[in-house]
């Protein structure tokens, strides 16, 4: 089956998912990501929102985390403050979910401002519970398209931190857990150098080159010693993919894959 880039990001992050995990889950990309690997490869994943349902099954992607769907398919319904005090500061969540407006070598995000903050060329959606959950969560896949507009040298404004400056910079925050572990491009999947915390291109997707890579990023990005390729998206995932995009779109009258 032919896919596109996009079907090929989310495949890839979807499958960074172990069954049974925890999933603290962010509104887009990863939302859909996590669901997808909800319906293939991790079906025993618990997926949270930030608006308290715990164990969210949606038969279609939400469009923000008050959205009803989320609490009609939940195991439970907490109040938010649990969420966060009980969950993801008590150290219950396997992985956070987070997209990113812009990121840096180190993994740390933007998702408040382009341009100065008191005179912005782009008012962002802002953080929601992505500090707390990049700070919190035992770990972080950070999911989001490749541009050297959104992989920068240097952020406008650091909404959520990953590794900081890198190298130990995150212990001396006395942030818990490994942090981001993984950021998954439409082109391919970067992971942290031990000791430096930089990420490095780990895997190229399908038909993606090195030069493509450089091209998209805005620093001088490095290749680890073995870099691996991506397997292609199977028959499953890709039809689970789109029946849940079908669905979506049917349902908020949107066109498939806008969700």
């Amino acid at each position: 089956m032919t896919y596109t880039t996009n079907e090929m990001m989310t495949v890839a992050a979807a499958r960074r998912l172990k069954n049974g995990s925890v999933c603290f889950v962010g509104i887009g990309l990863p939302s859909k990501a996590a669901n997808l690997a909800r319906l293939t490869s991790s079906p025993d994943v618990v997926l949270i929102y930030e608006s308290g349902p715990i164990g969210a099954k949606p038969s279609v992607l939400p469009l923000s985390i008050g959205d009803g769907e989320l609490a009609e398919t939940a195991d439970t319904v907490v109040p938010t403050g649990e969420i966060f005090r009980y969950w993801l500061q008590g150290g219950r969540i396997d992985v956070g979910f987070l997209g990113a407006a812009q990121v840096d070598r180190f993994g740390n995000i933007n998702t408040t401002v382009v341009g100065d903050y008191f005179s912005p060329k782009v008012r962002l959606p802002g953080a929601g519970g992505a500090p707390e959950i990049a700070g919190s969560a035992k770990s972080v896949l950070i999911i989001l398209k490749q541009s050297a507009r959104s992989f920068v040298d240097k952020l406008d404004f650091i909404t959520s931190v990953g590794h900081g400056e890198g190298g130990d910079s995150r212990k001396r925050l006395g942030l818990p857990g490994a942090g981001p572990v993984g950021i998954i491009t439409d082109l391919c999947v970067m992971e942290p150098e031990a000791g430096s915390h930089e990420f490095i291109v780990t895997a190229l997707h399908p038909g993606v080159t090195r030069e493509q890579v450089i091209a998209a990023t805005g620093w001088p990005v490095r290749f680890a010693e073995q870099v691996d390729s991506t397997a292609a998206p199977t028959e499953l995932e890709l039809s689970a993919l789109r029946d849940l995009e079908a669905r979506t779109a049917a349902a908020h009258g949107q066109t498939p894959g806008e969700a």
